[in-house]
């Protein structure tokens, strides 16, 4: 399924690969802030997809950026956009694998900085493992930075986002068999199988801290990237409730260091 996806990825509107390669940065604000300063940082970054992600972090200042993903189109298409950009792989470098052997497929041991963005976790059968990997992979003194779509918005209605239809604590694989894709709904495509989990926040963060992690913060975010309920409005680059009505969290994000 993704790797039919990815030729309509890199040509969407959504991705706008065009426009990245002249703005180099589509990570949203509050990474950005949370992160902090990445100059001379090592940095990888798990599940990566096409890279642009990724590719952020470079042309923020870390020195050397890693994207993992098990996806062999993505991979390739991640590469051709860091040639573009003018990164070699000593500075950009993508690698194809499952994000559960990471520790044996990236190049190097552990990174000062790992990395996963939204929409990542889902995919995910065993969140305790992948937790595991993640934090085997950090640096002393390094940390694990993790942005997702909050887990309880999958348990609200599509339409307005205000009653509860579905189980929270739902920990059946969730299968899908739908044409299409997030980056174009309306594409023909013929794999369209796919299986996701929910993970409840306390499922994530006692994950991590049973590594040995320290969570350092978890914030909530009241924005979201796409229109998860049809009632959003687009304001300030983020699809959000119209004014008025009560917020829930959209996206969390935490941190998590190694001594």
């Amino acid at each position: 399924m993704w790797d039919e996806r990815v030729p309509l990825h890199v040509a969407s509107p959504f991705y706008d690969l065009a426009g990245f390669r002249t703005r180099r940065d589509d990570l949203r604000d509050f990474e950005t802030a949370e992160v902090g300063d990445v100059t001379g940082k090592t940095l990888l970054h798990l599940q990566c997809h096409i890279g642009t992600d990724t590719l952020s972090w470079a042309h923020r200042g870390a020195a050397r950026v890693v994207g993992l993903d098990f996806s062999a189109p993505a991979v390739t298409a991640a590469r051709a956009l860091a040639a573009d950009l003018g990164y070699g792989p000593e500075r950009a470098a993508f690698v194809t694998g499952d994000v559960y052997d990471a520790a044996q497929t990236v190049p190097e041991p552990s990174y000062d900085i790992v990395y996963t963005g939204l929409g990542a976790l889902c995919w995910l059968p065993d969140i305790r493992r992948w937790a595991e990997t993640a934090a085997s992979l950090v640096a002393p003194g390094g940390f694990l930075y993790l942005a997702e779509f909050h887990p309880i918005t999958e348990s609200l209605d599509d339409e307005t986002g205000t009653r509860i239809v579905r189980d929270y604590f739902t920990r059946d694989a969730q299968v899908w068999n739908e044409p299409g894709t997030y980056a174009d709904l309306d594409a023909a495509t013929v794999h369209n199988r796919s299986v996701e989990w929910q993970h409840t926040l306390g499922d994530v963060v006692s994950a991590l801290a049973a590594t040995g992690l320290r969570v350092e913060f978890l914030h909530e975010h009241d924005v979201s990237l796409f229109p998860r309920f049809a009632n959003f409005e687009v304001r300030d680059g983020y699809h959000r409730f119209p004014a008025g009505h009560p917020r829930i969290p959209l996206i969390y994000s935490l941190k998590a260091g190694k001594s």
